[in-house]
């Protein structure tokens, strides 16, 4: 059921028919939203697994490897902000449609793939349609919801099946990988999205035409792309040649200029901006995004650390570890489910400084594991106490950078927010990697690792003072 009849009250049924259409209809986008988002969410970790199994099937060298990973990763983050201003200028459905079109038939030709270089390729182009995909559920909910409880619940939905989609990669693609083959990881998102392609013709309102506000900010573009790019990948390589490596340092200067020159174009120059400056002026964007970097860096890094804990403490294998996740996926699930009827009781600045200093806390207690700990007393706890808190706070995060923003500027929000979430994780992660090779030990570098996350989630929980409070109608009706 699309908009156009859910809007049609008609002259033979009372209001009361056309507000369960309308609901129906809403509905229907916020699942269709979640769907694609969990595929987006899913496919940065789904392959770690299943990277023994594509090694040996294509020949891939140790260095190669990597970039099966990083070559989604790398493209993913580098144009967020361009995916996101796309959905503002030629139209939600539309832009959703591309994502998802570009983002199957990558995984297609992947799943298909007989050689490394095509399957880094398609990798690469999954990332870009994921870029694309990405802010685009987001844009969907924030103009399909009005402010308040309604969208604070949908926020709360798309955020579970996010942290869903992020802690079940692993237990997916082991069980994939053991009981079919490392292409299935691939092609399993064919049929997906086909059906998802179905879904949006027949769900999403037709795009409306569009005003002269302008094309798209080509060099605004190139020089976001650019400087996302090259600054995660100065990021990544420091783990391999270190902070003053050339690479890094080459990737590092590149991306700061090119962010430097990105900021100037759009504040002198652009004349439809890709991040219009009077959105990054609203203390909700810039103080959120500020909040959502430092978290980005705290979690995304979380499941690395725990998979490798897994592995190296507990000496799990591939599906085992997978399944060691189901605490955390089940724990954050209904954490964000309860995260809007805490808001209700705490508003949304509150709910993030309780929630990141439990996380803080779940972290704490990970870093004291004793060595010859079992699955209960050396991660069952503490994935309950971090995931609780991991499950709470991104939708009151998300909840105020979202606030306030107009319907025009809401891609580039979108997409700016999955940007710096983005970038947060790929630096925390090479901080932290950076920082276990000082420990002496596997145990004393988890514990320095863990150590590290509980301080980072007690740097949210301070940062979160500078959040202005939302108007009690958006929060507390």
């Amino acid at each position: 059921m699309g908009f156009r009849e859910a809007h049609d009250s008609g002259s033979g049924g009372p209001d009361t028919v056309a507000t369960v259409r309308d609901s129906r209809a809403r509905s229907s986008v916020l699942w269709l939203a979640c769907a694609a988002q969990f595929m987006v969410v899913l496919d940065v970790s789904v392959v770690n697994v299943a990277l023994p199994s594509i090694q040996r099937a294509l020949g891939f060298t140790g260095s190669g490897l990597q970039w099966v990973v990083g070559g989604y990763a790398l493209v993913f983050a580098g144009f967020l902000l361009l995916g996101g201003r796309l959905a503002d200028l030629y139209g939600r459905r539309r832009v959703f449609l591309w994502g998802l079109v570009l983002f199957c038939a990558a995984s297609l030709v992947g799943g298909l793939s007989t050689t490394p270089g095509i399957l880094i390729g398609m990798r690469a182009v999954q990332g870009l349609g994921a870029a694309v995909l990405a802010p685009a559920t987001l844009t969907l909910l924030t103009t399909t919801y009005a402010e308040g409880p309604a969208r604070i619940r949908a926020l709360a939905i798309w955020t579970a099946v996010s942290s869903a989609g992020g802690a079940a990669g692993n237990l997916i693609g082991g069980v994939l990988t053991e009981s079919l083959s490392w292409r299935s990881i691939l092609l399993v998102n064919v049929p997906i999205g086909a059906v998802a392609v179905v879904a949006a013709v027949r769900v999403l309102p037709a795009d409306r035409p569009r005003g002269g506000g302008g094309g798209l900010d080509v060099p605004g573009a190139v020089l976001a792309t650019l400087g996302v790019s090259t600054l995660v990948y100065g990021v990544s390589r420091a783990d391999e040649h270190g902070w003053t490596g050339p690479e890094t340092l080459a990737g590092l200067a590149l991306g700061v200029l090119a962010l430097a020159a990105f900021v100037l174009v759009e504040a002198r120059f652009a004349s439809a901006p890709l991040v219009p400056p009077c959105l990054v002026r609203l203390r909700p964007v810039w103080a959120g995004n500020t909040v959502m970097l430092l978290a980005g860096a705290c979690f995304i890094p979380m499941w690395y650390f725990l998979s490798l804990y897994m592995q190296d403490a507990l000496h799990y294998g591939a599906l085992a570890t997978g399944l060691g996740f189901l605490p955390h996926t089940l724990v954050g699930i209904a954490a964000a489910r309860l995260a809007p009827a805490a808001m209700r009781r705490t508003g949304p600045r509150g709910l993030i400084i309780a929630s990141a200093l439990l996380s803080a806390a779940g972290f704490v207690w990970q870093s004291r594991f004793a060595e010859g700990s079992g699955y209960v007393d050396g991660l069952l706890g503490p994935a309950v106490v971090m995931s609780a808190g991991m499950g709470l706070l991104i939708t009151p995060i998300t909840t105020t950078v979202t606030s306030g923003i107009q319907p025009r500027d809401a891609g580039a929000a979108s997409g700016l927010m999955n940007a710096t979430r983005q970038i947060g994780g790929t630096i925390g992660l090479a901080a932290l990697v950076t920082l276990v090779a000082t420990a002496t030990g596997a145990p004393a570098s988890y514990r320095v690792v863990f150590t590290a996350l509980a301080v980072v989630c007690t740097s949210v929980a301070a940062l979160a003072f500078t959040l202005p409070p939302l108007p009690r109608t958006a929060a507390n009706q």
